[in-house]
This record gives C-alpha cells, structure tokens and sequence, in this order.
C-alpha cells in the first residue's frame, strides 16, 4: 500500500498531497480547499528530549517535522531507518524550519541519558534532530492517532500492543501530513528530501 501512495503523491508535480486518515488516501487540494477540508492535524503533547529538557507540540509549531518511531536497542529496522535518515539530517542540519523528531517506543527503557549517548554514538551532531522519551501511553497514542504511524492497521490498537513501524512520516507547518516514507529505503529517503523542498516553497 505504501508504494501506491507515494506513486500517487507523484502524480502533481510541486505538489504534496494531504492526509486526512490512517488509510492514507491522497487529497490534492489547494491550500485554500484543504484549510477547510483537512480537518486533522498532529495532536498536542509533552515529551522529555535528550537533553532532559521538556518538549512539546508547542516547540515545533509552524516547523516542517520528520517524525520517526524507533528504539534504541532495536537490531532490525531502527539501525536501517537511522542510517537512511543522516542524508536527510545533512541536507537540512542548519535549516531552523526542518525538525526532526525520534519518538522511543520504549521510553521506559529509553531515559533521556540513553538517548543522548544514542545521539552522540551515531555520531549525530544536527541540532534540529530530538530524540523523545516519555510516558508510554501518551507516545503510542501520538504515534497512531496523530501520526498514524501503523496506518490504519494501528488506529485502533492500544499502548498494550507493541509499536514498531519503518513508517516516516512528514508534516507541513502547519502539522498536516503530507507524506509517509518506508525508512528502511534509501529511495523513500530521497524522496523526502525532495518533498521537503517542496513544502518549504510553499
């Protein structure tokens, strides 16, 4: 599925579609018909980043985000999607529009301290890029009710039922998504760093 939606999020040249749902049915729409049309956008929260500093939805308002979910002592996809996503970190590192955002699936194993030395060992040095940790049912029910991290698939699933996706996902400015990415392909990778200059000239 996710193949066909990001072929069809080609179809408009300089132009993203927008999500409105967790199947992830593409809706081109001026700006003007999706601010009435496009009702959802990413819910309020409150996180602890690697530098035990609190963040909230409050601190990325009027950014473009990256949001991934990923732990770290995942040996399967996570290493993958953290390699795919430097290029992506390169290219906008000193860009103050672009943040990137790491939300630990296992935040009660992922404390700030841990993220940090996640950070530094990936040699991970953009000041744009969090890692969060924080209350488990507050991070499950960002990731599948405002990021629908899982797709549809996930929407409806609890805290209770681990998270674990390749799923990226990208929101404009004003927190709609716009775009969702398989982290594990450097293909997708590419293709974010594109979709990213397109919102940015939006």
């Amino acid at each position: 599925m996710l193949g066909l939606v990001l072929a069809c999020s080609r179809q408009e040249e300089h132009a993203l579609p927008y999500y409105n749902s967790p199947d992830f049915t593409p809706q081109f729409l001026s700006e003007q018909e999706a601010a009435k049309k496009i009702t959802h956008h990413i819910g309020s929260f409150s996180l602890i980043n690697q530098d035990n500093r609190k963040m909230t939805d409050k601190s990325v308002d009027h950014k473009i985000q990256v949001a991934s979910f990923i732990f770290t002592s995942c040996g399967s996809i996570c290493p993958v999607m953290i390699r795919n996503l430097k290029p992506v970190s390169k290219r906008y590192r000193n860009d103050p529009e672009i943040i990137m955002l790491f939300f630990s699936v296992t935040p009660w194993i992922d404390t700030p301290k841990k993220l940090k030395d996640f950070k530094k060992s990936h040699q991970i040095d953009n000041p744009n890029w969090y890692f969060l940790t924080g209350k488990k049912r507050a991070i499950y029910d960002l990731a599948r009710r405002s990021y629908f991290a899982e797709e549809d698939l996930g929407f409806t699933k609890d805290s209770t039922e681990f998270l674990h996706t390749e799923h990226i996902v990208l929101t404009d400015k004003k927190q709609r998504i716009r775009g969702i990415y398989n982290g594990t392909l450097q293909t997708d990778m590419q293709q974010l760093v594109a979709d990213i200059g397109i919102l940015k000239n939006e």
